[in-house]
């Protein structure tokens, strides 16, 4: 049962509604009854017209002890005042109460403040008190699983304990707390007071639900969620990543075949791929039973994808048709493993559904035979055009390829030697997917563009220094030589001292490979008269 105290956030969320909502204002009856029987077991007093939980009482009693999630914050006047405020430790609060660690069950109200009737006049219930007495009618005197933000575990959550076990007089009100880490926007937390939360509506614009649901999957959560591009790019990385693998399962299964075809003899490849998806599994409920480490699950479950990916690109590398029942066992085991996660809503057996949310599912079994038409019309057009030298056939099946049927959310996927493949893909995904394939195009050109441009210079460059004698090429020097012998070789520097052995030998390689090159220009130009 779900006890929550507002609405369901949205549907898009994939988030499953509450089997309970609950107001405080329509369980002020059961908060008095409440405090009563806390007062009547011996855990309360009215102070001036308030009434306040005995910590020391409960703390000091065989069956009860305070404080068992933060033992060491008691006496910790700065949380008590970020959790009760002026419901606890105000000057006048503080002299109504026997310690400064009793805590209000309910508060005298001021004039002008909302009051309810009571035992003790006038009043409304203290912070604690409400969730308990909403849970504990509810629930009764037990539940397995408490939650909320790490902030709460005290005062709040410990307060709660307290008081429901002095109630039902238990030591077992809650057996489990699950206290989450905080969502945080460039390191702070989210919150109102900072003005810095993003709304759902606004996530929503950015990513999918499902994509939002990946990424708290991906991180523990019991750690601080920092939201960020950085954060949502691998939640949609790795829903890509899944997505691709469910189509390409889907193609494998679409192949025409016998029934023969299903009794495949599994060979090393087929052992090795099943031996690691049951490892998979191994680990994944291995993770799931150590405090819902959903991190490590979707990590094994992309491992698993990993593996099937190499194994069927090897097998259709060496032309050999991929294992249907184990990949369809692998598929569906992921799927399911989703729709726990609730990533995947639906009851399509494989993969996420098609179309979109709001759209019925049954969309692929729909249209896929139409399509198969298509690509098969296509695949005997592309035959005949490359027989024939057709290129404008060629070209026309690269347009529905490229343009037309992304528009419609269809990817074909040409493979030399193989049929094609056709995939349903939503239409912004595709459309995404030829914009930057364009841009790659585009960049490829320019960058070839810029090679050839850079190759013409340094081939006129160099044709420019073939055309250079040997006699002139040290000549116009005049900075470094002074003196040159018949052959323009130079003999004496611009100081007018004679060159050293070595640097004669060094020019000398220089006026040798010059006359190389201009021999063969001299040889070129004979040649093209």
């Amino acid at each position: 049962v779900h006890v929550v105290s507002s609405y369901n956030l949205s549907p898009n969320l994939f988030v499953l509604p509450p089997d309970v909502l609950t107001r405080v204002s329509e369980y002020v009856p059961e908060i008095v009854e409440f405090v009563e029987r806390i007062v009547k077991n011996g855990y309360g007093y009215e102070s001036n017209s308030s009434v306040y939980f005995d910590t020391a009482k409960f703390d000091t009693s065989p069956q009860h002890s305070y404080a068992k999630l933060v033992p060491e914050a008691v006496g910790d006047q700065k949380a008590l005042q970020e959790g009760e405020g002026d419901l606890s430790i105000s000057a006048d609060r503080l002299s109504e109460k026997k310690s400064q660690n009793d805590f209000a069950l309910w508060k005298a109200s001021k004039p002008g403040e909302p009051s309810w009737d009571s035992p003790w006049g006038k009043g409304r219930p203290g912070w604690h008190i409400e969730c308990s007495a909403m849970a504990g009618t509810i629930l009764g005197e037990s539940m397995d699983i408490h939650g909320g933000g790490f902030d709460l575990r005290f005062p709040h959550h410990d307060n709660e304990l307290a008081q429901s076990e002095a109630y039902f007089d238990n030591d077992y009100w809650v057996r489990y707390f699950l206290h989450t880490g905080h969502l945080t926007i460039a390191g702070c937390k989210m919150s109102k007071s900072l003005k810095n939360f993003i709304t759902i509506k606004d996530a929503l614009a950015k990513n999918t639900g499902r994509q939002l649901r990946l990424a708290f999957l991906m991180h523990s959560w019991k750690d601080t969620l920092d939201y960020s591009s950085n954060t949502m790019e691998s939640a949609v990385q790795y829903e890509k990543f899944m997505n691709e693998f469910f189509l390409t399962v889907k193609d494998v299964l679409r192949a025409p075949t016998d029934i023969t075809g299903r009794f495949e003899k599994w060979e090393e490849p087929e052992v090795e791929l099943n031996n690691s998806f049951y490892e998979r599994k191994r680990l994944v409920h291995v993770a799931l039973c150590d405090n819902m480490d959903t991190r490590t699950a979707l990590e094994e479950m992309r491992v698993l994808v990993g593996h099937s990916n190499s194994y069927i690109a090897n097998r259709k590398s060496a032309k050999l048709r991929p294992n249907r029942l184990l990949l369809e066992g692998i598929a569906t085991y992921l799927t399911y493993m989703l729709k726990v996660f609730g990533a995947i809503e639906g009851s399509e057996p494989i993969g996420f559904p098609v179309g979109g949310q709001g759209q019925n599912v049954d969309l692929e079994s729909t249209v896929m035979p139409y399509l198969s038409v298509l690509s098969d019309f296509r695949e005997g057009v592309r035959k005949i055009a490359r027989e024939q030298k057709v290129t404008e056939l060629l070209e026309l099946c690269d347009v529905v390829r490229d343009d037309t049927l992304p528009e419609l959310g269809v990817r074909l996927e040409d493979h030399e030697g193989l049929s094609t493949v056709v995939k349903l893909v939503d239409r912004e995904t595709l459309l995404k997917e030829r914009d930057e394939k364009k841009k790659l195009e585009e960049e490829k050109k320019r960058k070839k563009e810029e090679a050839a441009k850079k190759k013409q210079e340094q081939e006129m460059a160099k044709l420019a220094k073939m055309k250079v004698p040997p006699c002139e090429m040290f000549r116009s020097e005049t900075d470094k030589y002074s003196k040159f012998d018949e052959t323009g070789f130079p003999t004496h520097d611009a100081e007018g001292k004679e060159l050293s052995k070595g640097q004669a030998k060094k020019l000398r390689k220089l006026f040798e490979a010059q006359e190389k090159l201009h021999s063969e220009y001299l040889q070129m130009n004979q040649n093209g008269n």
